[in-house]
C-alpha cells in the first residue's frame, strides 16, 4: 500500500463512502482500513482526511492513542507478550527479551523477513496463565523462556 495505487485508492475511498452518513465515522473508517491493509500510513491519514473534514491531526493522534492501529506494517504473526503486575512478577520481562534476541527485532519491530512483530502488551486480562503470550489470537499460557525457540520454531515450520 505504500505507492497507493489505483485500487487502494479506490478501496479507502469506498470504505470512507460506506460511512458516509455516519455522524462519528473515524473510528469505523481507520478499523475497516486497518482491517483490510494491516496499517495506516500517512498518505491513507492524509485521504481519510480530505474524505471526511477531520484533521490529519486527530486522525493521527486517534491512530497512534490505540495499540491496535498501526503506522507501519506487520508481520504475519504478531506476537504479544503482555507485560502486565502478574505477568511482570512471572518473568515476562525475561520472555520478550528472548523473543527479542531469538528474532533480532525490539519490541515494536517486524523481522527482516516480514514474519514475526514483537509487541509488548499491557494486562491482557489472562493473569491466571502469568506469563502469557498471544499469536494472532492464539494465547499461550505460562511461557518460560526455554519455550520461546520452539514457540517461534513452530510458526517458522508453517512457512517451509
Amino acid at each position: 500500500m505504500a505507492k497507493l495505487n489505483g485500487a487502494a485508492l479506490a478501496q479507502i475511498n469506498a470504505i470512507c463512502d460506506r460511512y458516509a452518513d455516519t455522524k462519528t465515522p473515524l473510528m469505523m473508517i481507520l478499523s475497516d482500513i486497518q482491517r483490510e491493509y494491516g496499517y495506516i500510513p500517512i498518505e491513507v491519514q492524509e485521504i481519510v482526511s480530505e474524505r471526511t473534514g477531520i484533521s490529519v491531526a486527530e486522525i493521527y493522534g486517534v491512530v497512534t492513542f490505540y495499540s491496535f492501529f498501526s503506522l507501519t506494517p506487520k508481520g504475519k504473526y504478531v506476537i504479544g507478550c503482555c507485560l502486565g503486575t502478574a505477568c511482570y512478577v512471572k518473568d515476562a520481562q525475561k520472555v520478550i527479551d528472548k523473543f527479542s534476541d531469538e528474532l533480532k527485532i525490539a519490541p515494536g519491530q517486524t523481522s527482516d523477513d516480514g514474519l514475526f512483530t514483537l509487541d509488548a502488551l499491557r494486562c491482557i486480562g489472562a493473569c491466571g496463565i502469568a506469563p502469557a503470550v498471544t499469536i494472532n489470537g492464539t494465547v499461550y499460557p505460562k511461557v518460560t523462556v526455554d519455550q520461546v525457540p520452539e514457540i517461534i520454531a513452530s510458526y517458522r515450520s508453517q512457512e517451509a
